[in-house]
């Protein structure tokens, strides 16, 4: 049992460990987490990217204002005007009857960086360098001379802004367009900076290059903007400049020049915090206010509407051949650009893999006019990281003290609230919280957290197994091995059954034997019998010599542990007949034992000094067990019994009634018994119903009448008790008690 102990004081000791070490692990992995959240390596930016796309098809419903609409150079207008790029004339003729029809504002989705090629006056000269031949146009009027000059005098008069592409890797001096560079329109804007902030230029991307407007164009335009679009990693469309830096100037884009234009906004203010640009704010006529929340570089998230198709698009061809209705376009902001698939204007988002440029301007537009912005708060990566080491921390808790059939529904509730969560942030709010780092943390510390449970779990029943194998019964092992949480060291009381067993006559035995036959025999016959004890669910407590003290229902409960006990104790007695044998003939003797059974509440656990100690069953039922053993050589019995067992019994065991006594020191009297199997009570009815009459009369205090039943007895059956009775008889009548007679005999030797 010593070794038993050694066995369970580190196995408790790694049970209470084990929790903390799962929790520690689980705080590591979460503090890993948090700082690849703060790192923010590419391929968790791309995860967070592709989430969320996912939450804005499924969350976002957004209805446009109706303002915007696209006039298209679609498949159509090629059909029937012929490739791109048309004559400016034609472009001219469709600004006009845009602006006839009553729009707002116009913004052109296409740059007109060079002079168009097919005026009059630029093939004619063409033909006299070129060809060497004079050409004249009969009936031409002077004014149509040059198409860009017939464009020019159209845009001074319609409310058009022209827009241009910004270059932002420098070209080589090869590459340079000649002549001088252009002079963009900057934002007419107020800025607003903070103490300790730089110039707004200073945050935003700046572009040195431009492919810009001819100059004659853009100084006739109502304004200009740039249509760049810039993507993420994945080339998708996710946030577009509001705001951007051409060398010293800071320019709009084409959809907030348009808009401005459209609204009568003269002016706009910025705000720039150390953190970058923080908002644009545009002051309506009617005295209202948009602010347009910017992520620092001037970019704004973009809230698209739908995919492509969901601003109405009017054929450009249908308002050149005026079979447009022109209340199509009355008070509308109008965004010319192209959905024909050779013009190649298309542009992935999360909503669409195609859609036309132009509607993203249209969608920017339409974010302006009605106030609908996506915001990514100041405050948003702080609560992701909170919430990286809140779930991260209770994931670890739950896996360290949670058993796991009960860990799926508070793992699932974590997730689905952090998930609906940032959708309906998303949703009601418009706040753009991302999830996918708490949830990441979630699956790492889940799946390593469960991996180290089990790699620890399997190593620990191994350790139950090789340790407890030796001590307990291979059921109480597999409990053991299945719960090991059940298991307790600590002391308790609790009902148990004690055996003890001895050996009769050990001592004049190894007189007779060598030390080596002593070792042999002992190891011959401990080995079965230990075997028994286990095999019926008892927990061997040590070996004194050549007595066992065994105990069951501890550590682990043992239904029924009383019967199983009695039952182990007969089967010792049978297995002994057997190994006899093999006895007489190796050492010429025969061994004989006694048992000792009774069950009683006891204290169990750890007991002993500070150093060295032993998990046994300690108290009055342990002491009374061991005076059984003892009784049982007075008595002549194999085995002796209390009423607990007797009562406890199963129906095909009887006893034979031994006597009502009072061991050493003990001050209530008990009745004990001997078993018998049902054979055995079968041979010898007639002998105990005699023997039972005989003790009625010794109890009853007629000591000469039970003196002749019990010498009758003697005369007639080798039970010993019956000359034991009839001595004890013999002297009772030649020397009555004093006062009552209760018929206990008080033993006053152990």
């Amino acid at each position: 049992m010593r070794r038993f102990i050694d066995c369970l004081t580190p196995l408790c000791g790694r049970l209470s460990r084990g929790r903390g070490i799962i929790f520690l692990t689980g705080v590591a992995v979460t503090l890993c987490m948090a700082a690849l959240y703060v790192l923010r390596p590419g391929w968790l930016q791309f995860q967070e990217l592709k989430l969320y796309d996912v939450t804005m098809r499924r969350e976002l419903k957004s209805v446009p204002s109706g303002l915007p609409v696209v006039v298209d150079l679609d498949e159509k207008s090629l059909a029937a005007y012929g490739q791109w790029p048309w004559p400016r004339f034609r472009v001219a003729l469709l600004l006009a009857r845009i602006k006839a029809a009553g729009a707002l504002a116009v913004g052109v989705d296409i740059v007109f960086a060079e002079p168009d090629r097919t005026s009059p006056e630029i093939m004619r000269r063409a033909f006299r360098e070129e060809l060497k031949l004079d050409v004249s146009f009969d009936g031409l009027p002077n004014a149509l001379g040059d198409f860009d000059a017939v464009l020019a005098g159209v845009l001074r008069d319609a409310p058009c802004v022209l827009g241009y592409y910004l270059e932002f890797a420098p070209k080589t001096d090869a590459a340079k367009s000649p002549g001088p560079p252009c002079d963009l329109p900057p934002l007419r804007a107020a800025t607003i900076t903070a103490p300790g902030a730089r110039p707004m230029r200073d945050y935003l991307q700046n572009a040195p290059g431009a492919v810009c407007p001819l100059p004659r164009l853009l100084a006739a335009a109502a304004g200009a903007g740039f249509f760049n679009t810039i993507p993420d990693p994945d080339n998708i469309v996710r946030r577009s400049p509001m705001l951007l830096a051409h060398g010293e100037t800071v320019v709009p884009s084409l959809s907030l020049a348009t808009t401005m234009l459209a609204l009568g906004i003269k002016n706009a203010v910025v705000r720039v915090d150390d953190g970058g640009v923080e908002s644009l704010t545009l002051p309506f006529p009617d005295g209202q206010r948009r602010v347009i929340p910017l992520d620092g570089q001037g970019r704004v998230l973009i809230n698209y509407r739908g995919p492509g198709g969901t601003f109405p698009r009017i054929s450009a061809a249908d308002v050149l051949t005026g079979s447009a209705d022109p209340q199509a376009l009355h008070g509308k902001i109008v965004f010319i650009g192209a959905s024909a698939a050779g013009l190649r204007d298309l542009r992935a988002t999360p909503l669409d893999r195609a859609m036309p440029g132009v509607e993203v301007h249209a969608t920017l537009a339409d974010m302006i006019v009605s106030g609908d912005f996506l915001l990514r708060p100041d405050w948003a990566p702080g609560l992701e990281l909170c919430a990286v080491l809140a779930v991260g921390l209770a994931a670890a808790a739950l896996l360290a003290w949670t058993r796991a059939m009960f860990l799926l529904a508070p793992f699932a509730a974590l997730a689905l609230a952090m998930w609906f969560g940032s959708a309906q942030a998303l949703a009601t709010h418009r706040f753009v919280i991302s999830p996918i780092a708490p949830l990441l943390t979630l699956l790492v510390n889940f799946t390593a957290l469960t991996f180290l449970k089990f790699w620890r779990e399997e190593r620990q029943k191994r350790f139950i197994h090789a340790a407890f194998s030796h001590y307990l019964p291979p059921a109480v092992v597999n409990d053991l091995v299945a719960s090991p949480d059940r298991l307790t060291l600590t002391g308790e009381e609790r009902e148990v059954t004690v055996l003890f067993s001895d050996v009769r006559g050990f001592t004049n035995m190894s007189e007779k034997l060598t030390p080596t036959q002593v070792v042999d025999l002992l190891h011959r016959y401990l080995t079965p019998m230990t075997g028994i004890i286990t095999g019926h669910m008892g927990t061997l407590d040590k070996f004194i010599g050549d007595a066992i003290m065994a105990f069951w229902n501890a550590p682990l409960p043992v239904p029924g542990h009383a019967a199983k006990a009695l039952a182990a104790a007969m089967a010792m007695h049978e297995e002994l007949a057997r190994i006899n044998v093999g006895f007489e003939e190796t050492y010429g003797l025969r061994i004989d034992i006694g048992v000792g059974l009774h069950c009683g509440m006891a204290r169990v656990g750890n007991f002993g000094s500070e150093d060295l100690f032993d998990y046994t069953v300690i108290g009055d039922t342990v002491n009374l067990c061991s005076r059984l053993e003892g009784l049982t050589k007075y008595y002549r019995k194999k085995i002796l019994v209390t009423e607990s067992i007797a009562a406890a019994a199963p129906d095909d065991v009887f006893f034979q009634e031994v006597d009502r006594v009072l061991v050493k020191g003990k001050a209530e009297p008990v009745t004990i018994y001997c078993p018998l199997s049902r054979q055995e009570y079968a041979a010898r009815a007639d002998e105990l119903e005699k023997a039972a009459a005989a003790l009625v009369l010794y109890r009853a205090g007629r000591f000469p009448e039970a003196l002749a039943a019990y010498e009758t007895l003697a005369a007639a059956y080798p039970d010993a008790i019956y000359a034991l009775q009839a001595e004890r008889c013999r002297a009772l009548a030649a020397a009555p008690p004093q006062g009552p007679w209760d018929g206990v005999f008080k033993h006053t030797t152990k």
